[in-house]
C-alpha cells in the first residue's frame, strides 16, 4: 500500500535531513582536524594553520608513535582487558540474565530488585577502591576487568532478550534429553547472536576507553593500558626518548600536539574496524524489546 506523504511532512523531512547532516558534521569535524594535525609538520601546527586538511603533509608522527615501545605495550595491554574484559562481561552478564528471564526460577524478582538498586545507585569510589585493596587485586589487570563484570543496563537488555526467546523452543530442548547446559549452548547461545553482538559491542568500547581504574588501580607504569598512556602524554607537554637516550633526528619536524594526535587516532581507529563486521548483528541487537508479541 502505497502512503501519501503531504507537504507538511516533506519539509519536516528536509529539515530533519538538514539538521541531522548538521550535527554529524559537527561530530566529525573535530576528528577530521585531529587526523589533519597527525599529518601535519610542526611549524604548521604551532602556527595554528591546520584545518580540516594537512598542512606540509608527514608520516614523521606516526613513525614516531609506532617507533615508541612503550605506546606498543600499552596498545597490547589494551588489546588484552578489552579482550578478556568483554568476555567476562558476555559470560557474567548471560549466566545471570538467563535464569532470571525464565519464569519458573522462584526469588527471581527479588534479585532484578537488587541488580535495579545497582543500576540506580552506584558504588562510590572509596569503597570500591578499599574492596579492591582486601581483594588483593591492586596492580593488576583484574582490578580494571573484574568491577565491571556486570553492566545492570546491558543485563536488563540480555534478559529482555531471552524474554522473548520462545517458551516452546526450551521445553522441546527438554524434552529431547537436554540439560540446563546443553540447552544453553546448542539452543539459547546461537540464537543471541544479535544481543551478544551488541552487548560486546557496548563492553568493548567501555573497556577500550576507560583508564578510570586502570588510574585508581595501577602502580606500575609498565601496565599502563593505551587511554592511560594517551592522558600521560597529553599531561606531559614533552617529546619521549627512545631506547639510546636520544631524540629522533627529525625533530624538528614534529611537535607534543603532532604526536598526541597521532597516538589519537592509533587509540580510536582499532574499535571503529570491529563495527563493520558487527554491523549486521549490532542493528538486530538495536531492536530487542521494542516488539512485544
Amino acid at each position: 500500500m502505497n502512503l501519501r506523504i503531504t507537504a507538511g511532512q516533506r519539509v519536516f523531512n528536509v529539515f530533519n535531513l538538514a539538521f541531522l547532516t548538521a550535527v554529524g558534521l559537527l561530530m566529525f569535524l573535530p576528528f577530521l582536524n585531529i587526523i589533519a594535525q597527525s599529518f601535519s609538520d610542526s611549524k604548521a601546527i604551532t602556527s595554528g594553520s591546520v584545518g580540516l586538511l594537512p598542512v606540509d603533509f608527514t608520516i614523521i608522527n606516526y613513525r614516531y608513535v609506532f617507533q615508541d615501545p612503550t605506546i606498543w605495550r600499552a596498545f597490547g595491554i589494551s588489546v588484552l582487558i578489552t579482550v578478556c574484559g568483554t568476555a567476562i562481561n558476555l559470560f557474567m552478564t548471560s549466566t545471570l540474565a538467563y535464569p532470571l528471564s525464565r519464569p519458573e526460577y522462584v526469588g527471581r524478582k527479588y534479585v532484578l530488585l537488587m541488580v535495579l538498586f545497582t543500576m540506580i545507585f552506584h558504588a562510590p569510589l572509596i569503597p570500591l577502591f578499599i574492596l579492591v585493596k582486601n581483594l588483593h587485586l591492586m596492580n593488576s589487570l583484574w582490578a580494571v576487568m573484574l568491577p565491571s563484570a556486570i553492566s545492570a543496563f546491558n543485563f536488563f537488555v540480555m534478559r529482555s532478550f531471552f524474554m522473548n526467546i520462545p517458551s516452546e523452543l526450551i521445553d522441546s530442548g527438554r524434552i529431547d534429553g537436554c540439560g540446563e547446559m546443553r540447552m544453553i549452548w546448542s539452543i539459547i547461545l546461537p540464537l543471541s547472536k544479535p544481543a551478544m553482538a551488541t552487548m560486546g559491542i557496548y563492553y568493548a568500547v567501555y573497556h577500550w576507553n576507560s583508564y578510570t581504574h586502570a588510574l585508581y588501580f595501577l602502580n606500575d607504569r609498565q601496565m599502563y593500558p593505551l587511554q592511560l598512556k594517551l592522558r600521560e602524554m597529553i599531561n606531559r607537554d614533552s617529546l619521549a626518548l627512545d631506547s639510546s637516550g636520544s631524540l629522533f633526528s627529525e625533530m624538528l619536524h614534529m611537535s607534543p600536539e603532532g604526536i598526541k594526535m597521532a597516538t589519537v587516532i592509533v587509540a580510536t581507529v582499532p574499535i571503529l574496524l570491529i563495527y563493520p563486521f558487527l554491523q549486521r548483528y549490532f542493528i538486530k541487537g538495536m531492536m530487542i524489546g521494542s516488539i512485544k508479541s
